[in-house]
């Protein structure tokens, strides 16, 4: 086992970078957690947390596993719908739960970042730091912030996301790619569209139009999905300059889900283009790995983006808990996840291109 305490860096508060912390934590490394935001990131909307993210959470403790449970939704079943309001298909989703031991949760983001936050100590958090440059320098990491503040340890992890700066360093020149669609989801009371426990998608021939699934506490979630041209002068941004609902493609919904659209506070609506990144030929440069969107943001069509984080951050753990060196343990934990992490990350591309694709993208894997 690597002797402790080592000095461990996290750059991105998320649930990637918080959970890593925990768990880094309680098994005696030094850690501290740089984010950007001046304050705890809490906000988002509702997400589908499949099986193998609660089984990561359980490696904490299954007090935290049943926290979250308990927090969300069980889906029961998957219903698929025509634009019409008709049932086209139904898939029970209870029989995961009997194969893997854990369920298929909605669950608002807000309840996990809690959950996470309440276990990470305060001492290990610092807001305001957004990362200027790493430097390397007799086996140490150095991180500057632009806040004047510099860090300097034994690994440091990028967990930043989608727009990493870390990875700039790990795998320079690699940006975000476009999937050709814009995205609105958002949050509201419970309304008739959707029954306690389903999960309602709507369908045309081209593929998922919106979902609502209900994420506990009397409230739901509502995802809104069409394909767009991106225009030149806002390649590469998160967020559209308009990012009004078009009313020609919201009148093709049924009364009930356009209602529940439409009666959603603006506040409570986000919009974002929708993105993923090439794999990486690599996720480990030095003294330093990424993880979670870092590292391999994908589409959400195989609703891995939270869960496969929380699995890098149990099995970073693991290895650095088990080796002699963190050069041994961040070998091991890139020659291990890596090939798993690009088979998910191809898989959902290819999935987002074929489902429902007007046009073809002229970035292809």
């Amino acid at each position: 086992m690597i002797s402790t305490p080592k000095k461990i860096g996290i750059v991105g508060g998320g649930t990637t970078g918080l959970y890593l912390a925990i768990l880094l934590e309680n098994a005696g490394f030094e850690v501290s957690v740089f984010e950007r935001a001046p304050q705890p990131r809490v906000e988002g909307c509702g997400i589908l947390l499949v099986p193998s993210g609660l089984e990561a959470l359980s490696f904490h403790s299954q007090e935290l596993c049943d926290e979250v449970i308990q927090a969300g939704v069980k889906v029961r079943t998957y219903e698929f719908r025509s634009l019409l309001g008709k049932v086209v298909s139904s898939d029970s989703a209870e029989d995961s739960e009997v194969i893997s031991g854990f369920p298929n949760l909605t669950i608002h983001r807000e309840n996990i970042s809690q959950a996470l936050l309440r276990r990470v100590p305060a001492k290990c958090l610092y807001f305001n730091h957004y990362l200027e440059s790493i430097a390397s320098k007799n086996n140490q990491v150095i991180a500057t912030f632009r806040n004047g503040k510099q860090w300097e340890g034994d690994l440091l992890v990028g967990a930043d996301g989608l727009k990493s700066q870390v990875r700039n360093f790990v795998a320079p020149g690699i940006k975000p790619s476009y999937l050709g669609d814009i995205v609105w989801r958002g949050i509201l009371p419970s309304t008739e569209v959707c029954p306690d426990g389903y999960f309602v998608v709507y369908i045309r021939a081209r593929g998922v139009y919106a979902n609502a699934f209900d994420i506990g506490n009397g409230h739901l979630h509502w995802g809104f999905f069409i394909e767009y041209d991106q225009p030149e002068d806002e390649k590469g941004i998160l967020v559209p300059k308009n990012c009004e609902i078009p009313s020609n493609e919201l009148e093709k919904l049924p009364e009930a889900m356009r209602r529940t659209i439409e009666i959603t506070p603006p506040e409570n609506i986000v919009c974002r283009y929708s993105y993923d990144i090439d794999p990486l030929p690599q996720i480990v440069s030095g003294n330093v790995v990424l993880l979670g969107d870092a590292a391999h943001a994908k589409s959400p069509t195989r609703a891995q983006g939270m869960s496969s984080g929380l699995q890098d951050a149990v099995l970073l753990s693991k290895y650095l808990t088990s080796s002699a060196t963190i050069q041994a343990a961040l070998a091991g934990y890139q020659q291990e996840r890596l090939p798993v992490v690009h088979e998910l990350q191809l898989t959902s591309r290819v999935k987002s291109q074929e489902t429902g694709r007007i046009k073809k993208l002229a970035k292809s894997v």
